[in-house]
């Protein structure tokens, strides 16, 4: 069985997908990235990138002109591929897979005997086998790993994605990698392939220990967060500063508190615990308790704000940040679109009222805030010089470097702790 891989076809070219088809293609690896949405794909062709991540542009570009990447809406014949699409949760707080199994019948029709289908996607566990069924039901000449034995003619894993926005390229090729195959050569293929570009070591496993391993580190991350935010909000009605608390609490040889915030957000932390509890209800009552914890904090933030407003004729309240995390533009589950959204319907629009978002990492406001009487994308300056009231929702740089003389005579509440 063959064990090089001359092109590869990643399909999903969103924070993950891009920068691992960028980074295998620096290697030399010809690379076709696939995606559903004709302008990103016209843009990725262009060697241009349609999302905010640090030298990620110039890997693009760089790759593009070489001619080792190249963009399309469909895959093509290839020796491996990497599915990395979205796995949302549905209203109910259970895993939707669709967008994984459209990707999988999209790439059935090019499969070939000795491929390498490997999947980045988060997934509750079972979801590898999932794929491995629906393939099979659509490509009834192949053999698949899930049915057969060593003869399996296409080989099956599954792989996390473990990084950081912001320094996704470096953690990308630093971070080890867990590997989970449908057999122990599905595993050991994929890793062959990581191995290109990864400088971390290859942990082996099965598929199925991979997948609630990528759940459980998110996990891990939620339930510490919940505790940091719980003490803030205790700190709050005891009247103790929650930084310093953390600060001296942290001193402590074996005590690591993480630092409070508006919420959780982004695609991994805020949802993955939920593919947990589906998987395993009734016995998951800390991952529930501290999903809850999490997402009640934006409404928290809120109410901050309108006790802050209760005396003010028509308040004028300037945001600053919607993305999830600092320094980056990725607005999905952010706790700060939802503390805006409400500020929108409960201030903006009564009278001179209104509330102003800061955000310099996109050209306009998302869809869920389009449109809203009274609530308008801005520059920094002109917020902070309107403003009543300054919300800190997330510590970009230029809102850690602001002169603080310009928030003299206004009500801050600083959710990061930023401005201490």
């Amino acid at each position: 069985m063959k064990r090089t891989f001359e092109k590869v076809c990643v399909i999903g070219l969103g924070y993950v997908g891009l920068p691992t088809a960028a980074s295998l293609a620096r290697r030399g690896v010809s690379v076709l990235g696939v995606d559903t949405n004709e302008k990103t794909v016209a843009l990725i062709n262009k060697g241009q990138v349609h999302i905010v991540e640090p030298d990620l542009d110039i890997l693009v570009s760089g790759a593009v002109a070489t001619g080792k990447l190249a963009a399309a809406t469909r895959p093509e014949p290839a020796d491996a591929f990497i599915i990395a699409v979205p796995t949302p949760l549905t209203g109910e707080h259970k895993p939707d897979l669709s967008h994984l199994e459209a990707a999988a019948q999209e790439l059935a029709p090019v499969l070939k005997a000795g491929d390498l289908i490997v999947i980045e996607s988060t997934s509750p566990v079972g979801a590898t086998e999932a794929v491995a069924e629906w393939l099979a039901g659509w490509r009834q000449d192949l053999a698949f790993p899930h049915r057969e034995d060593d003869t399996a003619g296409v080989d099956i894993a599954y792989s996390p994605e473990r990084v950081l926005p912001g320094r996704v390229i470096t953690e990308l090729v630093r971070n080890d990698r867990v590997i989970g195959g449908l057999d122990r050569r599905s595993a050991e293929r994929a890793a062959d392939l990581y191995r290109i570009f990864v400088d971390g070591r290859c942990h082996l496993t099965t598929a199925r220990t991979a997948e609630l391993v990528k759940l459980a580190e998110n996990s891990y991350r939620d339930v510490n967060i919940a505790f940091a935010n719980e003490l803030s909000v205790v700190c709050e009605g005891l009247g103790v500063d929650v930084w310093e608390a953390v600060d001296l609490a942290n001193r402590h040889p074996r005590v690591g508190i993480l630092r409070p915030g508006p919420g959780v957000g982004g695609h991994c932390i805020a949802v993955d615990p939920w593919f947990i509890v589906d998987s395993a209800p009734g016995d998951t009552p800390l991952i529930e308790i501290a999903r809850q914890v999490n997402e009640a904090m934006p409404r928290h933030v809120v109410n901050a704000v309108l006790k802050a407003a209760a005396g003010m004729e028509a308040p004028r309240v300037a945001c600053l940040g919607l993305a999830y995390k600092a320094d980056i533009d990725d607005l999905r589950m952010s706790p700060a679109v939802r503390v805006v959204q409400a500020l929108a319907k409960e201030i903006a629009g009564h009278g001179d009222a209104g509330v102003m978002v800061v955000e310099p990492h996109i050209k306009a406001l998302p869809d869920e805030l389009a449109g809203i009487p009274g609530l308008v994308l801005v520059p920094l300056e002109e917020a902070i010089e309107g403003a009543d009231i300054v919300v800190l929702l997330a510590d970009h740089r230029p809102f850690k470097a602001l002169d603080r003389a310009m928030l003299d005579g206004k009500v801050v509440i600083d959710t990061r702790g930023t401005w201490r």
